[in-house]
């Protein structure tokens, strides 16, 4: 465990950091009054995530390696600060529908149905809290692995 307390505490901060962006998603009003605009602003987070990934691995090489990191390193690194996100995103998604921003799925229901981009039945299956935490992991896992590729490939030093 102490091996990887880097990686923890960066996918406690990614944890967190998503939490404050869907506060800030909401403040915004794009998930009720400016909902036509979230499917695009919500991307702006992935800004957020591959800065953390890029401190987190960053850490890693300084603090752990002694400044001096393989890419493989690198990219370990970041599979297990991937595997951490992953973790705790189902909780995340629901501390982000239950508490944050609980009318979400209805508001996003309602504007899907009547922009004609699906039918009711669809949106139902499609916006709910166990499909989002179904698509959370799947995608912190897909782009974390991405992500680490690239950042460690960006860090790795001799």
């Amino acid at each position: 465990m102490k091996n990887y307390a880097i990686e923890i505490k960066w996918g406690i901060i990614f944890f967190v950091v998503s939490l404050l962006w869907m506060y800030f998603e909401k403040a915004m009003g794009w998930h009720d009054a400016l909902i036509s605009r979230h499917a695009i602003y919500t991307n702006f987070f992935g800004l957020f995530a591959i800065a953390i990934y890029l401190f987190a691995i960053y850490d890693k090489r300084k603090n752990y390696f002694q400044g001096k990191m393989s890419w493989k390193q690198g990219f370990v690194s970041g599979i297990i600060l991937t595997i951490v996100v992953a973790i705790l995103s189902p909780l995340g998604q629901y501390i982000t529908h239950e508490l944050i921003t609980p009318n979400y799925f209805e508001n996003v229901i309602v504007y899907t149905i009547e922009n004609g981009r699906m039918e009711k039945e669809e949106a139902e299956a499609y916006f709910n809290l166990q499909s989002y935490i179904i698509q959370s992991v799947a995608g912190a896992l897909m782009m974390g692995v991405v992500t680490s590729a690239i950042v460690a490939l960006i860090l790795k030093r001799k």
